[in-house]
């Protein structure tokens, strides 16, 4: 089969003659349709990550076909759609921590076929195509589970036009809650209006952004998803309102991090997002379901163009999603 690896030094390289595995009991194969991009994946691909990926099949973010079932297998038949859960061993209950991810700690969904845990898959909804149903692993659910609760005489604040953030806007906005968003560009400024934002605040033309947001909240946003991390932290921490929250969901900016002191007077709380569990995916994709919602793609490329898609996707010109199409 084919597949994308990360090369010694980074870059991608593309094999043709890799084997196609067995399921074991419990496991199932899964020919792979879509797989999709996240931040993550820049430093994966570029080796600069946290942990040694030479070698490695990159992406955890895929949907497919199960092809063939192992011995034991009760979750899902042969011709069934699916997409994988971000965490493969957190079904559900407290947060397990970080481990056995695809990507890093194990062979990840960019390549032709893949075998799992018959428990680390949920169905795809029958309103969505397999490129739409890659984009939701990773950005999505975080996304979801970072504007859990906010609902009508909500504020949200999203950072930019990525997917976590353009999730959080559609999820937010389902809700009943209103959304402002940061971006530098005009043309991001009226996507992000036609797809919900009522407010605009161009970080580059107002680098203290924090202030605009308080002004045009009257006294700031209730929820923040915070993107940039230690460069924007300050400022996301003058944007909250007295006693919100602010959702941690990447450190993407280089910076000083946060004014402890103005933190401590907004009474507000720091909370840190990691994806969430396969319940919560099932939730999630549920209420997707329910809602009619449809991911944004920016674009999709054929798996053959993978490394296309990555220099794409590292240029930061794009809007929602970037997939590839298997």
């Amino acid at each position: 089969m084919r597949s994308f690896t990360v090369q010694a030094g980074g870059g991608l390289a593309l094999t043709t003659d890799r084997p196609v595995a067995d399921p074991s009991a419990g496991e199932v194969r899964v020919a792979v349709r879509a797989t999709s991009l996240n931040a993550r994946d820049r430093l994966i691909i570029a080796g600069k990550y946290s942990v040694d990926v030479g070698g490695r099949v990159p992406l955890s973010d895929g949907s497919g076909v199960v092809e063939a079932v192992g011995d034991g297998v009760s979750r899902f038949r042969v011709g069934d759609r699916v997409l994988g859960a971000f965490h493969p061993t957190w079904l559900y209950g407290p947060y397990p921590g970080w481990k056995g991810l695809r990507g890093t700690h194990r062979d990840g969904w960019l390549r032709d076929y893949v075998v799992l845990d018959q428990q680390s898959l949920v169905p795809v909804p029958d309103s969505l195509s397999f490129e739409e149903a890659a984009t939701l692993p990773c950005a999505a659910l975080t996304a979801w589970s970072a504007v859990e609760g906010v609902g009508p005489g909500d504020t949200l604040l999203v950072q930019g036009s990525g997917g976590v953030s353009v999730f959080a806007l559609q999820f937010a906005r389902l809700a009943g809650a209103r959304v402002l968003a940061t971006t530098s560009e005009a043309g991001k400024a009226e996507r992000l209006r036609a797809l919900g934002a009522s407010g605009i605040v161009n970080y580059k033309e107002t680098p203290h952004w924090g202030a605009r947001v308080r002004e045009l909240t009257d006294g700031g946003a209730t929820r923040v998803l915070e993107i940039g991390g230690a460069g924007t932290l300050t400022q996301s921490i003058e944007a909250v309102a007295h006693g919100g929250q602010i959702a941690l969901v990447g450190n993407l900016a280089p910076g000083e991090g946060m004014d402890v002191h103005r933190f401590f007077r907004r009474a507000a709380t720091l909370r840190s997002i990691s994806v969430g569990s396969r319940s919560e995916l099932e939730r999630m994709t549920e209420a997707i379901a329910r809602s009619g919602l449809r991911p944004v793609i920016d674009r999709v490329f054929p798996f053959e163009q993978a490394p296309e898609a990555v220099a794409h996707f590292e240029s930061g010109t794009y809007i929602g999603k970037v997939v590839i199409s298997h």
